[in-house]
């Protein structure tokens, strides 16, 4: 196939989604390669971000770039190859998960240096979606998060509490100081665990790097915050079957998890290659099979639309704060890391993938359990 009906094919895929190369429009895209057109076309999703990466093509606007794509369905629009359709297979069998490779996300992902996270989080270094309904700034409505999941879970003075997945240690020490309660978090993160332990010193929180499936012991409540996204469809009913066990019989489990619309045993090639490896956004359906019999679901509660904000406030103080990372870190990173938060923003605003806070307990909260929101 020529390069000019390779060209063709591409442009009016565009097209489909109202992007046009080469105008000026914000989320219309600026070809510098004319090669880029074949690349795309060939690599699929991870040869556009890579292209990218590379220098081949900008956007002013990367995040409604993607949501132009995602609202289009330009995905559907083409074709999965025999190359996919056989990875397809072997993921439905295999388990990328296991405990032996659980470290590996902190690796690739989560030890990329604190400065980073310091630069483009908020002051409590919180790397999951903030709760935007009273907030007005990126420190308010992580706080306002941390509350929410404080008081969903009826945290009370003495209680003791497991965060699986405590990242920097802003749950566990939020729920220490203003709720009385004694954690337990754990993380396989060497970066988030040294930071965790620094900060929670002096009060009742005991940090841990260790993986979920280690797990020991009984807690009044557990909660999981931006974790389940690397468990694996083949672990989920371990999962939550270690939540179960963890958990006293009359406790309440809090799960917050990025979800999909949709069932998948993989995720987009270029997240899963750059980002996050081997992880999986779970759907409704996955998430209700692997706490089936388990526990009984007392509140769902969707706030998928907050992490497009989330998401555009870490870009912006990622930008702001390049002159004090760009030592450490080259151009194509940068262009690497804009792409992943503009891209995900999109996404969530498109409403294609969802934040879920999922309350359980074992035998249902007597007389009912009040929502919160």
């Amino acid at each position: 196939m020529g390069k000019e009906t390779l060209k063709k094919q591409v442009i009016e895929l565009f097209e489909s989604a109202d992007i046009y190369p080469n105008r000026d429009r914000p989320w219309d895209i600026q070809i510098h390669n004319p090669d880029f057109y074949s690349r795309v076309l060939n690599g699929g999703s991870l040869a556009l971000g890579e292209s990218y990466m590379d220098g081949w093509w900008d956007c002013n606007s990367l995040d409604q770039f993607f949501e132009q794509i995602t609202r289009a369905k330009l995905e559907d629009k083409v074709k999965s190859n025999l190359q996919l359709l056989s990875r397809f297979i072997i993921l439905k069998f295999a388990n990328l998960q296991t405990k032996k490779n659980a470290f590996n996300i902190a690796k690739t992902h989560y030890n990329l240096g604190n400065t980073l996270f310091e630069i483009m989080l908020d002051s409590r270094l919180i790397y999951s979606c903030a709760y935007w309904k009273n907030a007005d700034n990126l420190e308010d409505a992580q706080l306002h998060k941390l509350d929410l999941i404080c008081k969903k879970l009826l945290l009370a003075p003495g209680m003791r509490l497991l965060d699986i997945g405590c990242g920097f240690g802003a749950l566990a020490i939020h729920a220490a100081k203003n709720y009385g309660a004694d954690v337990v978090g754990i993380t396989v993160s060497k970066e988030q665990y040294d930071i965790a332990t620094q900060r929670a010193q002096g009060l009742p929180v005991k940090i841990q790097l260790s993986d979920y499936r280690d797990l020991e012991g009984r807690f009044d409540r557990v909660v999981s915050v931006g974790m389940f996204e690397h468990v694996g469809p083949l672990n989920y009913r371990e999962y939550m079957q270690k939540a179960h066990d963890c958990l006293t019989e009359d406790g309440l489990f809090l799960l917050h998890t990025i979800g999909s619309n949709t069932s998948n045993v993989e995720t987009d090639a270029w997240i899963n290659k750059y980002i996050f490896p081997n992880s999986v956004l779970p759907s409704v359906t996955q998430i209700s099979e692997a706490f089936k019999t388990l526990f009984i679901m007392e509140d769902w509660h969707n706030f998928g639309a907050d992490y497009d904000k989330t998401l555009m406030a870490w870009r912006s103080n990622f930008e702001q704060g390049w002159d004090m990372l760009k030592a450490d870190y080259d151009e194509r990173f940068y262009r690497m890391w804009c792409y992943y938060l503009s891209s995900c923003a999109g996404l969530f605003r498109a409403r294609e993938i969802q934040l879920w806070q999922i309350v359980l307990s074992k035998h249902g909260v007597e007389g009912g359990y009040q929502s919160l929101r």
